[in-house]
């Protein structure tokens, strides 16, 4: 499915990775529409916004169509949820990522961290 995309394709930038649960729900498309409302701040600094689901591709897909948006943000379903387990935020019973947004410095080490309650934005 593409390229896939990695912390040291970012060297002289820090990431926020921010995760969504359910591309499809209204908090999650908030989420999302925050992240490109405010991409143009952040191509203008020194960090980089990916936002990040476990969803399906399809899923993940028919979210951002829904949302009128061709970003479709970063696949993180094979390995299920990879990128979310190592950071610790991988909710195994449900299958989910918690909803968070974490920076990761130039060095790869997370400067950053922060959660919010699953249900709300």
């Amino acid at each position: 499915m593409g390229k896939g995309i990695h912390l040291s394709d970012f060297k002289v930038k820090k990431v926020l990775l921010s995760f969504h649960p359910l591309a499809w729900t209204k908090v999650c498309a908030d989420q999302i529409k925050a992240l490109e409302t405010n991409h143009a701040r952040f191509e203008d600094s020194t960090l980089v916004a990916l936002g990040m689901s476990v969803d399906t591709v399809p899923s993940k897909k028919a979210g951002q169509r829904s949302l009128g948006s061709g970003k479709q943000g970063c696949f993180d379903f094979w390995p299920h949820g990879e990128v979310a387990q190592s950071y610790g935020i991988f909710r195994d019973k449900d299958g989910v990522s918690e909803r968070a947004n974490i920076i990761v410095d130039e060095k790869g080490q997370v400067i950053f961290s922060g959660l919010s309650d699953i249900a709300i934005a």
